[in-house]
This record gives C-alpha cells, structure tokens and sequence, in this order.
C-alpha cells in the first residue's frame, strides 16, 4: 500500500510501508512524477536508480514507514523545503548558497531509523555496499540529516536548462 502525500507543482511526495515490494512501487511512483513534469530522461533514468538504492537501504535497516519526496527547484532557483530548515551538505553548505540560475532536482529519502548510513566499500564479489557509493558519485550534492523521528538522505540532481 502506498500513502500519496503531496504531487501538486513541483514537490511530489509519498510513504511506503517497509516491505519489499515498496521498491518497485517508489521507482514507479518516481518515473510517473519525472514524466509528468516532462523532467529529461537521463535524469529520470538516474532519479529512479537512485531512489531505488535509497529505499533498498532503508528496507534492510528501518522497519517503519519509507518516505521519498521530490523537489523541482524554480527558475529563480528557489528550492521549497519544509519548516523553512534546508538540508545540508555532510553539515557544510546550505542549498540555498547555491548559484540561483543552477536547476536542480532534490530527492529526499526518509526513514524512522535516526543512525546516518554508512558508506561502505564494496569488494569485487560483493552483492551489496555500493548504494551510497552510486548517490555520492552521481549526485551533484548529496546528505543527510537526523529529523524529530529518524533521518533523510538527500541528494541534487542537475537539471537541464
């Protein structure tokens, strides 16, 4: 069962139970926004992937609710974020220092579990520990951020434009 929270303008937002098949329901619910924001598919393609590593990682450690959100930043590059808190950069630079003409696309995974993810590196013959190396080197930015009851990774994609 998947929970719509927001998909009106440009933020697109839902909760998935912490159960396998949320996965492929994130990567579908993912794609449906992208392609309605008419978001190029290169992105899309790595939007998706990404997501679906992030929410892979919260079902192996979290048992509660998974909530992805998606943001569109404005012409202006305004990027609207709840509670007026910005996400930070490991704890360094603020989004909004960022250039203004910079379009981007932010992408929240959340979970109930408050421990950050731990980047691993993955040997050869290994069949996982490469997750958060894929977000790290494919984002523009990428982060996390401890909320009231768990944490959010966050990564920036640019937008073309």
């Amino acid at each position: 069962m998947i929970g719509v929270i927001d998909t009106e303008g440009d933020c697109a937002e839902w909760a998935f139970p912490a159960e396998p098949g949320s996965v492929r329901s994130a990567r579908h619910a993912v794609r449906g926004a992208l392609g309605t924001w008419g978001l190029d598919a290169a992105v899309g393609d790595l939007a998706v992937l990404l997501v679906s590593e992030l929410v892979t990682n919260s079902l192996r450690y979290a048992s509660g609710p998974i909530g992805v959100r998606l943001v569109q930043s404005h012409a202006d590059g305004d990027l609207p974020h709840p509670g007026g808190r910005l996400p930070l950069a490991h704890g360094k630079v603020p989004l909004a220092d960022r250039p203004a003409a910079d379009p981007v696309l932010l992408v929240e995974v959340s979970d109930p579990l408050p421990d950050p993810p731990t980047e691993r590196s993955a040997g050869p013959d290994d069949e996982g520990g490469r997750g958060l190396q894929l977000v790290a080197c494919s984002a523009r930015r990428w982060g996390t951020r401890r909320g009231k009851s768990g944490k959010t990774v966050w990564f920036e994609l640019a937008l073309p434009g």
